[in-house]
């Protein structure tokens, strides 16, 4: 007989700071078994993504408890709000220990039940490739939306000489360009401009009948920077400018856990299609790379995922040493009435 049978689902109170500790730890166990490449999230980062999600969409946390009170279960569920109001974001996160006991499946469709609930026609989630979740997507018929490759830079491997010739490329056909960095969250007077950088990623592979975000320099920020501003997160950016017009053309970012401080964290890097062909993505990356250098000389490894369709950033990712590393990340999803009903 499962465990499902013993268990018992309660919506998380986010002053309940127990049921929260319990549930990193179950997010820690989990992660260390299906994410050996990267660290699991630190504890600041874990409670910022139970109360607002990373994306800032309303959203509903709960937590499983088995017969002895101990969580060994819990979802957030994200519904998004500006766009794509017919779906939900869920991915149950089950304790390794209590695994094949039903336990997913139950949450699975309490998630969607809630999801009904709130008038979403579509449960979408992601799964660690050829991990339990990608084997327990497929075994309920959930359908493969997207494929990302993971890749992690590693920093010892690349010569800085290699480096400074590769931003000096860059910079030859950048003419007409200019750099602006900063530290923390995006500062306002370029929220405008890297806003339209946003709405530029909207030609990046993604799945099939997802709605495009839409951005403003409001929605920048109030939608980005949380983990920076409550400093569980160390955040360098960078633009570039095109100085004739004064139009941001491009973006990166990079984030440290201080948890962590070896893994640097790629963020959206993106290049306005009408300031395309002139290397920007690849004086962006070459240059945040000398950027942590001098703030963040500890940093080794800086890890990113493209989808495998993305071809232009995997070309600049190739020239700047990224590896290929399984296992990367499947997304899928599920008509909720397949799965509430």
């Amino acid at each position: 007989m499962g465990l499902a049978w013993m268990m018992r689902i309660e919506r998380w109170d986010p002053a309940d700071e127990k049921t929260l500790l319990a549930c990193d730890e179950v997010n820690r166990a989990a992660s260390l078994v299906d994410e050996p490449i990267e660290p699991p999230m630190s504890a600041g980062t874990f409670s910022v993504f139970m109360t607002k999600g990373f994306d800032h969409s309303p959203g509903e946390t709960w937590a499983a408890f088995d017969s002895s009170g101990t969580v060994v279960a819990f979802y957030r569920l994200n519904l998004p709000d500006l766009e794509n109001t017919d779906r939900a974001f869920l991915c149950p996160v089950v304790h390794p220990a209590a695994r094949r006991g039903g336990i997913g499946r139950e949450l699975l469709r309490h998630g969607a039940a809630r999801a009904a609930a709130n008038s979403r026609t579509i449960l979408e989630g992601f799964a660690v490739e050829d991990g339990a979740g990608d084997a327990f997507a497929r075994s309920i018929g959930a359908t493969l939306a997207l494929e990302e490759v993971r890749r992690v830079q590693y920093l010892d491997k690349i010569p800085r000489e290699t480096i400074a010739a590769l931003r000096a490329e860059a910079t030859a056909a950048a003419t007409g360009y200019s750099l602006v960095s900063w530290t923390g969250p995006i500062p306002d007077e370029y929220s405008a401009g890297i806003a339209e950088v946003f709405n530029a990623y909207a030609d990046a592979p993604h799945p099939e009948g997802v709605e495009d975000e839409v951005w403003d320099a409001a929605r920048i920020r109030e939608r980005t920077g949380t983990l920076e501003r409550l400093g569980f997160m160390r955040g360098y950016g960078l633009g570039v400018r095109h100085d004739a017009s004064g139009e941001m053309a491009g973006f990166t970012s990079v984030v440290i856990d201080p948890e962590a401080p070896r893994w640097g964290f790629q963020q959206l890097t993106a290049v306005v299609r009408g300031h395309r062909g002139h290397r920007l993505g690849l004086l962006l990356k070459t240059a945040m790379l000398d950027l942590l250098a001098e703030a963040e000389p500890q940093v080794d490894r800086v890890a990113t995922g493209n989808a495998s369709e993305n071809a232009h950033m995997i070309a600049v990712n190739d020239k700047l040493g990224y590896e290929a590393v399984r296992p990367g990340w499947r997304f899928y999803e599920i008509p909720v009435d397949r799965v509430a009903g």
